[in-house]
């Protein structure tokens, strides 16, 4: 992941083509008409052109070779057969180049020394750290310098949108569709194969970019899920970002050993991701526009209950019918709105939601309902729908309306159905810049859209409780049980041994026994004491019921041995080269009012562990009700996994049944995503049954599938790094013991309680700024931090009540070349001058120093005297930055 060089790239002072062609048609004909048309007038020198056969082209000088160009290019664009293409990134690089699009496809071919053309390419590339777009790309267009370096046939309206395709056919189409939409870009960039600069890469630099407000993505596949990751949730925090995910639909079924592997599809997967970085996924490409629109018009969001006003009943009707099959809600209207709604609208209204104001509406009912509605509803958005009628003119009512809607802090969205006639009424609410559609779904699906933004970005944004839920995994327990079967060539973990896992996650069991014979089987069975279950123990058998072998409610001696001896009937009969184990002995449970879960954990090819819950027992995968999520997980996520599910409102209680325990569910998840961070070597799990109900969860049967190790490090498989443990240190400071460690999530109240206790002063020599509060947005973002990318260390110490007491803090940003790492520190307010900063202070700098970052930095105060003179001590380099009333603090970790 790198930002290197990424600016020659985007914003070039200077272009050379090479490959300039004059041949009609061609890529390098065609290439050479887009850039010299905006990017530079004829005879400019900052656009040069390369080709051995011309002089001259269109009135432009053309030159030999990369060796003559008269002065060295910002950006090389290039069109050559492939055989060419290494040498040129090698000529191109000694010029002092260090960007280059390369639309030439066909890299894959042999270079003739046991390397492909791309390689040949990439290793060219690499000493000067030399950007690529491409290969076998469209190219590059950046409308704000009026750089069309690509073959795409128009140019890219200049706009606050970037788009950014894998898909080479959709950029011209998507292109040449916006154009006739008056839909502007900041950049337009076309991927290719992305062998060097990827998705990732570009998130990186577009989530800072001033020219861009927004970002559309088109992806077919993503290669690298850290750095995707790390990219879209830093992308997400700043600026709204749409996918378009293509491949939704499997080519088919993959044989899976467990439940969740056969539910959890790639797909969902994509769903997962996307929502954990605080994204929004859409699926057609108009729909990716209009999510743009739509955000980028949006308010803030207090209540997802919608208000419909509209002049006609069928419209509310329809609008009614998208919005609950969107999985939306209707507002219920107070009885302060109804009584003022009866004021002012015909006694024939509709005196509910839909708020129906009838077709022979003036102007002045419009303005009186939708007055009231704002202020009597003053939480629920409000969709307004208008239908032409010969009555009052569509026009008046959008100059009416359009300024009220325009002041308020609601929101609202339009629907101005018909065609001409309501044409000059959409333009006025486009000048106010007020989001509109033309049908009632599309308006629905426009309000649906930013009801799942908003979601995404609450999810991104949640402090969780206070807590750390990890503690209670056994990992040595777990680890032996895994050890010893693979010692053993096994690869699924038997039903006892399964449970002997959850046990080290603490998930409750039912008690269990393994028997070798019906005989044996009936003597535990008393013991245990009736009834009891009875299940088979077989390597080569995943799903027992499918073979007859779990038999359930035997209430004697005799009953056990004859379900027993059954079961060796039928596994013989039906699976002859299935080896029986004997029998798994299980007391009954009885739990009426529980409900039957799935908890389980896949590994996607990309993504790596998936955690998957939803409604279990046998018919499983024919309710399809399940939800999944990447892990790391912490209480706020996990129960958010638990609510996309159908079961989480069984889960709620109803009629006479009491709601399930959520906090056992929701500790379950939590074990289950860590014990699937921490043991690569689990390929799949299900806990299936788990009954869950008001007195807590239990389980009541497991399977494991194994895989032998292949990686160095468990975590390198996750997508998102998850809490770096190994890094707490407990210390010795003035006679008590604190803890250095990371800052989690569950630190927000604590840190609440630390910013609290700031002396006003010190919050401006961290801040730059007077500040009263933290905002729930600063909160998350100084708490939930992306181990991957940044640091942040926190002394703390027991408080009474056993939760941990926030001391002081550093943290350091790395760039994503890891060049330098930006700090900043702040001690509380009473505590400075006893030794916690530099003690703070030394660990980030070990941290850093260990992962191989060249750079600390740092900005303060120039009267900000005691980290001055902290950092000084410690080695840092001062520098005065006149002006400013800042001074740069730098210390070389190489």
């Amino acid at each position: 992941m790198s930002l290197r060089n990424l600016d020659h790239l985007f914003s070039p002072k200077s272009v050379a083509l090479i490959g300039a062609s004059d041949r009609p048609h061609s890529v390098g004909a065609t290439v050479w008409t887009n850039l010299s048309r905006g990017y530079a007038v004829q005879g400019d020198p900052k656009l040069m052109a390369v080709n051995p056969r011309l002089t001259q082209l269109q009135g432009w000088p053309v030159y030999p070779d990369v060796a003559s160009l008269p002065q060295t290019p910002e950006l090389a664009v290039i069109a050559t057969p492939p055989a060419t293409v290494p040498a040129l990134i090698t000529q191109l690089a000694q010029r002092g180049t260090r960007a280059a699009v390369v639309l030439t496809a066909g890299m894959d071919g042999d270079h003739g020394d046991g390397r492909t053309y791309r390689q040949a390419m990439l290793d060219a590339a690499k000493p000067d750290v030399f950007r690529i777009l491409g290969p076998n790309c469209v190219g590059l267009l950046v409308p704000t310098l009026q750089l069309n370096a690509s073959f795409a046939p128009t140019d890219a309206l200049p706009g606050k949108v970037a788009f950014v395709s894998q898909s080479g056919a959709l950029v011209t189409a998507v292109l040449d569709w916006a154009r006739a939409r008056d839909i502007g870009f900041s950049h337009f960039i076309s991927l290719g194969d992305a062998s060097d600069v990827d998705v990732g890469d570009v998130l990186d630099y577009l989530a800072t970019d001033p020219h861009t407000q927004s970002i559309l993505l088109y992806l077919e596949d993503i290669r690298n899920a850290r750095k995707f990751m790390s990219a879209a949730r830093a992308a997400g925090r700043n600026k709204p970002v749409v996918i378009l995910k293509a491949g939704r639909v499997p080519e088919g079924a993959r044989a899976a050993a467990s439940h969740t592997g056969a539910l959890a599809g790639h797909d969902a997967v994509y769903d997962a991701a996307i929502r954990r970085a605080g994204l929004l996924r859409v699926l057609t490409t108009e729909a990716l526009f209009d999510a743009v629109e739509t955000l980028a018009r949006a308010r803030p969001l207090i209540d997802e209950s919608l208000i419909i006003l509209t002049n006609g009943g069928g419209p509310g009707v329809m609008a009614t019918d998208a919005l609950m099959l969107s999985g939306g809600a209707l507002a219920t209207l107070s009885q302060e709105t109804m009584a003022a709604l009866d004021k002012v609208l015909s006694p024939n209204w509709s005196h509910g939601n839909p708020v129906d104001i009838i077709g022979d509406a003036p102007v002045t009912r419009y303005q009186q309902a939708l007055s009231i509605l704002l202020e009597h509803q003053s939480s629920n958005p409000v969709l307004f729908i208008h239908a032409p009628t010969a009555i009052v003119p569509s026009v008046d009512i959008a100059h009416a309306l359009a300024p009220a809607i325009a002041q308020s802090r609601h929101h609202v969205i339009a629907c101005w159905m018909g065609g001409a006639s309501v044409g000059e009424a959409r333009q006025i609410f486009s000048q106010a810049g007020l989001p509109h559609f033309g049908t009632p779904e599309d308006a629905v699906q426009g309000f649906m859209q930013v009801v799942e933004y908003r979601r995404n970005q609450r999810l991104l944004m949640q402090v969780p409780s206070a807590g750390t839920p990890t503690d209670d995994l056994d990992l040595a327990a777990a680890r032996a049980v895994i050890d010893r079967a693979l010692a053993e060539g096994r690869m699924m973990l038997t039903e006892p041994e399964a449970k002997m896992l959850m046990q080290a996650c603490h998930i409750p069991i039912a008690e269990t026994r393994v028997a070798h014979s019906p005989e044996e089987a009936a003597v535990l069975a008393q013991a245990i004491g009736f009834p009891v279950a009875v299940k088979l123990l077989s390597p080569d058998i995943s799903h027992k019921t499918e073979v007859g072998g779990v038999a359930l409610d035997l209430a004697s001696v005799v009953a056990v041995k004859e379900a027993a001896r059954a079961m060796q009937q039928r596994l013989a009969l039906l699976r002859p080269d299935a080896k029986l184990n004997g029998f798994s002995v299980q007391a009954m449970i009885r739990r009426p009012d529980a409900q039957e879960l799935i908890v389980g954990i896949t590994s996607d090819p990309i993504f790596g562990p998936v955690l998957l819950f939803g409604q279990g027992g046998i018919a499983v995968e024919v309710l399809q009700d399940h939800a999944l999520a990447l892990p790391p997980l912490n209480d706020v996520l996990a129960r958010d996994t638990i609510m996309r599910t159908r079961v989480s409102k069984l889960l709620a209680g109803y009629r006479n049944r009491p709601a399930a325990d959520m906090n056992a569910i929701s500790q379950v998840l939590i074990q289950v995503a860590h014990l699937a961070a921490e043991l690569p070597e689990i390929a799949e799990l299900d806990i299936n049954p788990l009954l869950a109900d008001a007195s807590g969860v239990i389980a009541l049967d497991a399977r494991v599938l194994l895989k032998p190790l292949q990686l160095r490090h468990p975590h390198d498989r996750l997508a998102i790094r998850p809490y770096p443990q190994a890094l707490e240190e407990v210390v010795q400071w003035r006679g008590s013991t604190l803890t250095l460690r990371p800052i989690r999530p569950e630190d927000g109240e604590a840190h609440l309680r630390f910013f609290s206790a700031l002396d006003p002063v010190d919050v401006r020599f961290r801040m730059f700024m007077h500040m009263r509060e933290l905002q729930t947005s600063q909160l998350a973002r100084m708490t939930q931090i992306d181990y991957d990318r940044e640091m942040a260390f926190v002394a703390v110490r027991p408080r009474e009540d056993g939760s941990d007491e926030t001391l002081g803090v550093v943290r350091a940003v790395a760039d994503p070349d890891n060049i330098n790492a930006e700090f900043a520190i702040i001690i509380r307010s009473d505590l400075k001058g006893l030794g916690l900063g530099q003690m703070l202070m030394t660990k980030l700098i070990a941290y850093f120093r260990q992962r191989g970052t060249q750079m600390i930095v740092g900005e303060a105060l120039s009267d900000n005297h005691a980290v001055i003179e902290l950092t000084k001590n410690l080695g840092f380099e001062i520098r005065s930055q006149p002006g400013t009333g800042t001074v740069e603090l730098r210390l070389s970790l190489c």
